[in-house]
């Protein structure tokens, strides 16, 4: 009785339903294409080689906010 108490209490692990082993391998790609675009590319989309570079050295798994909602 007082196992099932202590386990009632116990906030769930945060589940990542929408992030599916497909979107973490396009967002892999996506970031490996960002990180090959020349600077007047990132300058089109209106980023720096140092913001592309951060983006590309995310791991897989630190996925956008939106997609864990």
């Amino acid at each position: 009785m007082t196992q099932i108490a202590l386990t009632s209490r116990c906030k769930p692990h945060r589940r990542f339903s929408v992030l599916t082993l497909l979107d973490a391998l396009s967002l892999h790609r996506q970031r490996h294409k960002l990180a090959r675009l020349d600077d007047r590319a990132l300058k089109d989309i209106g980023i720096t080689r140092e913001q592309a570079e951060a983006e590309a050295a995310r791991p897989i798994w630190d996925a956008p906010d939106f997609w864990q909602k």
